[in-house]
This record gives C-alpha cells, structure tokens and sequence, in this order.
C-alpha cells in the first residue's frame, strides 16, 4: 500500500457513517494509515478528539504529518489532492464533471444526511419525524436520477468505478439499513432503498456493498443494530399511537 502508517492516522468511532467515508477513500486508494478508536464518542470525549476538532468535536479526524483535517468529504477531498497518484481517482479530471460530484456530495450532506440525524435524534414529535421521512425518501427519489445521469448506465455515479459520490453515499449504507430495521421494531414499515421506487440505487446498493473497501470500511450490521436499539425507546416514546 502507498503512503506509510507514520504519515497518516485516522481517528474515528467504530460506527461512524462519516469516518467510513474516509475509509473507503482510504481503502479505495490504497492508502496506509494507523487507526485509533474513540471509546465513547457521546458521553465521554477524549483529550485528543476536543484538541484535534475543538469547533465540532467530532470524529472523524485526520493527522497527516503533524497536520490536523475534520469533516468527512473535506477529508476525503484532501486525500484526492494529496496522494493523486494513489489508486483510482474519486473526482473526475474535467472541471464540469467534478462540479457535478461536488454537488451531489453536498446534496447528499444537506438533504439525506440531515433529515436523517435529526429522525434519530429522539427530540422530534410524531409529525415531525413524519416529515423527515417523506425528505429523506423525497431526496432518495432525487439521487435515483442522479445515478442514471451521473453513471451513464455504467455501475457506479463515478462511472465504472466508485467516485466522490458513491464515497459520499455508500459510507451511510449500512446506517440506512440499520434505521429500516429500528423503525421495522416499532411497527414502522420505512424502505429508503426500494427495489420498486428506486431501482437503479437498490441495484447499486448491493453492488457497492460488495467491494472489498467497503466490505472493510463500513460497520459491522449486527453490531450496529444493536447499538441503533439503544434508540430504541426514545423513537417508541414519540411513535406512540396516543403520543
């Protein structure tokens, strides 16, 4: 693999959506790197997270000789342009055509990612979380023509290989699963990757999930629905039929 383990060093939680994303970029370029687990990225931070990410606190974080980088696609961003010669490209070379990514990464962030925190977050009434869904699925329906545009009938949005959005999206796979499964539990029947609706994305769905970075990057299911379980009460309290 490129670039040695002392030069990068990523520190993440075992379940991030957000830390996958930079491991599959990782992965996907062949990158070394030296991984450090936050024990309790809620309830008890460490000294290293709120000195490395004072602003947001948040993993993940990335050290890259003595340098400090937050946030996921900007992560994400800086290893395309600090290691180009590192495996595959995830961003397109013609200007255009890496605008376009761009813009569905931030699609991504501003219309599935964020409904989705806040549908988990436990604080949101009935209605709300209603209406959360309906966006989710709404922005899901979006993507689906996003894919036929950006894939050009090849297997992923980069084409015939995994690209910025499919890195931007497929970090949050086994999340979304996991989310089907909670509400599953409460009585809820919510499919946000429908073969019926959106049949290209259930297609590339399986396929990604398939990959060998992916394979390594994103968290375990079974682990993570029992830790989404823990959600568990906090959801059934505003999905009461009464509530």
């Amino acid at each position: 693999m490129a670039g040695g383990g002392d030069e990068l060093k990523l520190l993440n939680t075992w379940f991030s959506p957000f830390g996958s994303r930079v491991m599959l970029a990782l992965h996907l370029k062949g990158l070394s790197y030296e991984y450090m687990e936050e024990e309790d990225v809620i309830n008890n931070k460490s000294q290293l997270l709120l000195e490395s990410n004072p602003v947001h606190k948040k993993v993940p974080v990335l050290f890259h000789k003595g340098k400090v980088l937050c946030e996921s696609m900007i992560i994400v961003n800086y290893l395309e342009e600090a290691f180009p010669d590192a495996g595959p490209s995830l961003l397109p070379s013609d200007p255009y055509e890496r605008a376009i990514a761009q813009f569905w990464a931030a699609f991504i962030e501003t219309k599935v990612v964020q409904p989705w925190v806040l549908l988990l977050d436990g604080t949101r009434t009935r209605e709300e979380m209603s209406e959360l869904v309906k966006q989710m699925l709404a922005a899901v329906v979006t993507l689906e023509g996003a894919l036929a545009q950006c894939s050009k009938g090849k297997p992923f949005f980069g084409g015939d290989s995994v690209g910025y959005v499919d890195v931007a999206l497929g970090g949050l796979l086994v999340w979304v699963r996991a989310t089907e499964a909670l509400f599953g539990s409460l009585g809820v029947n919510i499919k946000f990757l429908d073969a019926a609706r959106t049949p290209l994305l259930a297609a590339w769905a399986e396929r990604f999930a398939s990959l060998d970075a992916a394979k390594v990057a994103l968290p375990d299911y079974g682990r993570l629905i029992k830790y989404t379980m823990m959600r568990r009460s906090a959801a059934a309290s505003v999905l009461a039929p009464n509530n």
